[in-house]
């Protein structure tokens, strides 16, 4: 019953408010002046102040304000026959300070809802935008890869002369078209990974896995990559001149891509002729895999960015990436445990880097 009353206060009309805030003053005003001088009941007036405040505004709320500082103190003159003292001055006084504050106070607390209120309703509108979008988008993704895969096995079959005779000038155009046809799948396929990762989390195959077959078999894989930019790669162990085994707990595919990422984030970025080398450096807590080109390095202003989505920076790379592997990269080391990061390098180039931590059973796994 009271919430209903409620309910039906806040659906009046301005007039209502109005009539019913003037009724509380009414109350108090009678209150005041049908007692002696020293009794001060202009306290209740704040009553009357904070409902015009939520129902009339800001200028309601000062002229509330400002008729019960007046009523308050006009009580010490009204209705007249006693003899004012300095205590009684002192309390109206008092009396009508507080009710100043209030009304100040209130206002103040009122703007500041409005703001909170406006800038929440901001901040959904652009989750809400941001959401469809990216709604969108992996729908978007996942619907193109079935006419891919299509388009690649179409590919292959040609290739493979299956539809007749294909001359060689012929298969090279064929594996062009496959090879353009497979990186756009494998960039599809990295855009839908980092929306599932943003919004379920990204969900890991933990079992113990050596970073050190991970790199070889990534360099193997990017050999023919490298070897068409003209560039070199190379892996070593740090100070030692013998392979030794990083192991790790770790997903393995997952794992995989961060190498082949970061990899070829440092080919895009070596000019012919130059070197792409691969560190792995076993340490007492953390494993710790480096990529180490001799490119022209990273300006400063840029490594806040390295790792967001979809940024590219300015460099005269050799060739434009998504600007999505070292996005994907960074959630695969951090669901791991692992810190990944960039620095330059002296005199020139750059380092991306990443660490792990051991796997605990290392010594008893180690080759």
């Amino acid at each position: 019953m009271v919430d209903f009353k409620v309910r039906l206060l806040h659906k009046e009309s301005p007039l209502g408010k109005s009539l019913l805030i003037a009724g509380l003053f009414v109350v108090a005003l009678i209150l005041e002046y049908s007692t002696p001088t020293e009794y001060v009941f202009g306290y209740l007036y704040t009553g009357p102040i904070l409902l015009a405040n939520s129902w009339l505004g800001r200028r309601g709320t000062f002229q509330a304000t400002f008729v019960a500082v007046c009523l308050t103190m006009l009580n010490l003159v009204m209705p007249g026959g006693e003899v004012m003292k300095a205590s009684t001055i002192a309390s109206r006084a008092i009396a009508a300070i507080a009710l100043i504050v209030t009304g100040v106070l209130s206002d103040r607390l009122r703007r500041s809802e409005e703001a909170i209120a406006l800038t929440r309703a901001k901040l959904e509108a652009q989750e809400e935008l941001s959401r469809v979008r990216e709604d969108f988008a992996s729908t978007l993704t996942h619907d193109l890869k079935t006419p891919l895969l299509g388009a690649i096995e179409t590919l292959k079959a040609f290739e493979q002369e299956k539809f007749g005779a294909v001359s060689s000038a012929q298969q090279k155009v064929l594996s062009t078209m496959t090879r353009s046809h497979q990186t756009s799948l494998q960039l599809l396929e990295t855009l839908l990974d980092i929306y599932r990762n943003d919004t379920e989390g990204l969900k890991l195959n933990l079992a113990p896995v050596d970073l050190a077959i991970l790199a070889e078999e990534a360099a193997s894989t990017l050999s023919e990559l490298a070897a068409s930019r003209r560039v070199y790669l190379s892996l070593n162990y740090g100070e030692s001149d013998w392979r030794r085994s990083l192991w790790v707990k770790g997903d393995a595919l997952q794992l995989q891509r961060v190498f082949t990422n970061l990899l070829v984030n440092a080919i895009n970025h070596s000019r012919r002729g130059e070197r792409v080398e691969i560190v792995l450096e076993p340490q007492a807590s953390y494993q710790v895999v480096k990529i180490l080109d001799t490119g022209a390095g990273i300006v400063p202003e840029q490594f806040s960015h390295l790792f967001e989505r979809f940024y590219q920076g300015h460099s005269q790379r050799q060739a434009k990436g998504s600007g999505l592997g070292l996005y994907l990269s960074r959630q695969i080391i951090a669901a791991h445990g692992g810190i990944i990061w960039a620095e330059n390098r002296v005199p020139f180039g750059a380092m991306f880097a990443f660490k792990l931590p051991v796997y605990p059973s290392q010594s008893s796994l180690t080759v």
